[in-house]
């Protein structure tokens, strides 16, 4: 596999993870800056990576795999950190991260499977979905700098905006669960799974017999 700038950049990410975490534990007057800016560098090797990927034509599978996996890794670190911070309001913000999270994972897991059966365009990204995504990377950059920036009260800018975030979130949720819908409560492509089983074994059980229907077919 060859190592691409976008990959590296993606690599770049995961490695920050770690670096974010002792940071944030590090007993130190500028770990809140530090934290805040290791997640911001994240957030800026996540839109050059994409960039640097469709302007040079270095698309590869693997990083394809691997970009959204970063970022949720990210976003998952930055949040368990959070709640662990918050004296007031914990278990709402609990909730708000735990919504975010789940999100995430339902999501992957709904594009996974709509990929799998030709259908991934019904669950593409929307404006709902980048607007959550804008208001959420806001919100944490905030809430790890958590010292107020000249008249900003960033913590608490941070808990508004996670909160609308969380809002956008479920919205978001809803609006690819619609979408996708007609497909998951359709049993047509359970038998059409069956089928493609029943096939695959066919093809190597007796490939004489598949050569010949391709030339029927053709």
């Amino acid at each position: 596999m060859q190592m691409t700038v976008p990959t590296i950049l993606t690599l770049l990410r995961i490695a920050l993870v770690p670096v974010l975490v002792l940071f944030f534990y590090l007993p130190l007057h500028w770990s809140n800056f530090a934290c805040a800016f290791i997640f911001v560098l994240a957030a800026v090797t996540d839109i050059a990576d994409g960039y640097i990927a469709r302007k040079t034509g270095q698309m590869s599978r693997f990083g394809e795999f691997l970009d959204p996996v970063a970022d949720k890794i990210m976003v998952a670190t930055a949040l368990i950190l959070l709640v662990q911070r918050q004296e007031t309001y914990q278990a709402i913000f609990a909730i708000a991260a735990a919504v975010i999270v789940g999100r995430e994972i339902t999501i992957s897991a709904l594009r996974e499977w709509m990929s799998e059966i030709g259908e991934r365009a019904l669950v593409k990204v929307s404006w709902v979905g980048k607007l959550k995504t804008i208001f959420q990377m806001t919100a944490i950059g905030f809430l790890l700098y958590n010292d107020n920036l000249l008249f900003i009260p960033t913590a608490l800018v941070g808990q508004i905006l996670l909160y609308l975030a969380a809002a956008l979130t479920l919205w978001s949720m809803w609006t690819y669960l619609a979408s996708a819908w007609p497909v998951i409560s359709d049993s047509r492509y359970h038998v059409h799974f069956h089928h493609s089983d029943d096939a695959d074994a066919s093809v190597q059980a007796d490939p004489a017999t598949v050569s010949t229907e391709k030339k029927a077919e053709s």
